[in-house]
C-alpha cells in the first residue's frame, strides 16, 4: 500500500498465488490418496497369489519417508543449497542456469504428461478409465527383458502432449519463452508428482521433518545471504508466479513463491488427508469421507501463507515462509486430535503398508484365535447339552 491508498494490484497478485498454491496442494494430496489406496490394493493382491489387473502403468509403491530421513532433510538440503551458492558465486550463474534447465526441461517432459494423466483420468472416471485397452511397451536385450511398462490408450498421446511446455519454455520464441505461465505448469505438475509420491510414514516424522526445515529456512534467510541469492538467481521452473496486476500486465513484474514452500508443508496436508481416510475407512474402500484433519491442515497452510506475504508486504524483506508455515501446520495436527480426543492414537497411526499389512495379519490371527476358542466352548456346551438329554 502506498499511503492511504490501496494496492488492489498488489494485493491480487497475493491471492493468486495462494491459490496456485493451495490448488496444487489439494490436487496432490489427492493424488497421494489415490496412489496409496491402488497400492494396497495391488499388495492384497499380489499376496493372493492372483494377476494385478488394477495397477495402472506398472508403478511401483513408493517408499515412505521415515523419521530418520526427516532429521537428514535439512542436512541435504543444506549441503544442496550452499553448493549452489558457490557455483553461483565463483562460477557465474550462467552455467548452472543452462544445466538446470536442460535438467528440468527433460523432467517436465514426463512430470506434465503424468499430471495430464491423472486429470483426464479424474474427469472420466475410474471406472472409464480401466475400460480403454492397456498398451504393454517391452524393451528386450537378447533374451532379457530390460524395461516393461504400460499405457492406457489416452497416455499415448497425452504424454507427447504434455511435452509440449518443457519444449517452449526452452526452445520457443522470444514471447513464450521463460514465460510465468509456462513456469506455472511446469512447477504446479513437479508439485502435483512430488505430492504424489513422496509421503510422510507418520505424523511424527512430519513433525521433525517440518521442526528441522524451520530452523533451516530461518539460518539461511536471516543468517545468511545464501537463500535469497540462490533463489534470485536461480532461472528454473522451481517457483509459482503470478503477476502484480489484476490485468495480468508483467511490467511491475511478479511475486513469487518456491516450490519448497508448497511441497514440504503439502507433505503433511496430504498425510492428514490419508489419515482421515484410514480413520473413515478401516481397512475398507469409501468413497466419501469427512475430512476434519486434512481441512485443518490446509486452512493453517494459508493463514500461515497470508502471514508471510502480510509481514513480508510491511516490513518489505524477504520471509522464510516455513517460519509460519511449519509451526501452523504442527498446531492444527494437535489442535484438531486434543479437541476429538485422538492426539494418541493419531501420534501413533503409521501410514507405512508393510507395518499395515503385518498389524492386519495380528489382528486376523487374533481373530481366528478368538473365534476358534469360541467355536471349542460351543462344542463343549453342545456335549455337556447332550449328555443330559441321554441321562
Amino acid at each position: 500500500m502506498t499511503g492511504s491508498v490501496t494496492d488492489w494490484d498488489l494485493l491480487s497478485s497475493y491471492a493468486g498465488l495462494m491459490t496456485l498454491a493451495a490448488s496444487s496442494i489439494y490436487a496432490g494430496s489427492f493424488g497421494s490418496l489415490v496412489v496409496s489406496i491402488h497400492s494396497k490394493l495391488a499388495k492384497r493382491k499380489a499376496a493372493d497369489g492372483t494377476v494385478i489387473e488394477d495397477e495402472d502403468d506398472d508403478e511401483e509403491i513408493p517408499d515412505r519417508l521415515s523419521s530418520t530421513d526427516a532429521w537428514l532433510f535439512p542436512v541435504f538440503g543444506s549441503m544442496v543449497l550452499f553448493g549452489l551458492y558457490l557455483v553461483v558465486k565463483y562460477v557465474g550463474k550462467e552455467w548452472i542456469n543452462w544445466s538446470l534447465q536442460w535438467y528440468f526441461t527433460i523432467a517436465g517432459v514426463g512430470s506434465v504428461g503424468k499430471s495430464l494423466i491423472a486429470l483426464v483420468r479424474l474427469v472420466v472416471g475410474a471406472d472409464r478409465w480401466k475400460q480403454f485397452d492397456r498398451n504393454r511397451i517391452l524393451v528386450v536385450k537378447g533374451q532379457r527383458e530390460f524395461l516393461s511398462f504400460s499405457l492406457r490408450t489416452p497416455s499415448l498421446f497425452l504424454l507427447p502432449l504434455g511435452a509440449i511446455p518443457s519444449m517452449l519454455y526452452n526452445f520457443g520464441p522470444t514471447t513464450t519463452r521463460k514465460s510465468a505461465v509456462l513456469t506455472d505448469i511446469l512447477a504446479l505438475s513437479f508439485s502435483h508428482n512430488a505430492l504424489s509420491l513422496l509421503k510422510l510414514d507418520s505424523f511424527k516424522t512430519g513433525c521433525v521433518l517440518l521442526s528441522g526445515l524451520f530452523v533451516y529456512d530461518i539460518w539461511w534467510v536471516f543468517g545468511t545471504e545464501v537463500m535469497v541469492k540462490v533463489a534470485t538467481t536461480l532461472d528454473v521452473p522451481i517457483k509459482l508466479l503470478w503477476a502484480k496486476s489484476m490485468t495480468f500486465s508483467t511490467e511491475r513484474g511478479f511475486t513469487m513463491l518456491g516450490l519448497g514452500d508448497v511441497v514440504i508443508p503439502g507433505m503433511f496436508v496430504a498425510l492428514a488427508l490419508r489419515y482421515d481416510y484410514h480413520r473413515a475407512s478401516q481397512g475398507f474402500p469409501v468413497s466419501t469421507f469427512s475430512k476434519p484433519y486434512f481441512t485443518a491442515a490446509l486452512c493453517a497452510y494459508l493463514l500461515g501463507l497470508g502471514t508471510t506475504m502480510s509481514v513480508m508486504h510491511f516490513f518489505r524483506k524477504a520471509q522464510p515462509a516455513l517460519l509460519y508455515l511449519s509451526p501452523g501446520c504442527i498446531l492444527s495436527f494437535l489442535l484438531t486430535a486434543t479437541v476429538r480426543g485422538e492426539l494418541k492414537s493419531a501420534w501413533e497411526w503409521s501410514d507405512d503398508p508393510e507395518l499395515s499389512s503385518t498389524e492386519k495379519k495380528e489382528e486376523n490371527g487374533h481373530s481366528r484365535e478368538i473365534t476358534g476358542a469360541d467355536d471349542q466352548a460351543d462344542g463343549e456346551e453342545d456335549t455337556a447339552a447332550h449328555r443330559r438329554d441321554k441321562k
